[in-house]
């Protein structure tokens, strides 16, 4: 298994597979709400124009995410 890296690690146009979630207390549950469960595919979109948040294809919906909270969701990059 390669090392994890965290969801920010991930280029615009890329994918990877979440690994495991790092998040404590209510982040973790909004997280887990969206559907960021260990093997969900998450697809980078793209960035703010001041580059964060990213925005982030997850189970069909768009998603902007933080830097901050991406630190905490620890993903693999599919090949």
């Amino acid at each position: 298994m390669r090392e994890p890296l965290c969801l920010w690690d991930i280029e615009p146009g890329r994918k990877a597979r979440v690994v495991k979630l790092t998040a404590k207390g209510s982040m973790r549950r909004r997280l887990l709400d969206i559907g960021l469960v260990e093997g969900t595919l998450v697809e980078c979109l793209g960035k703010s124009p001041l580059g964060d948040p990213r925005a982030y294809l997850i189970r069909g919906a768009v998603i902007a995410i933080r830097s901050r909270d991406c630190r905490d969701i620890l993903v693999e990059k599919e090949v």
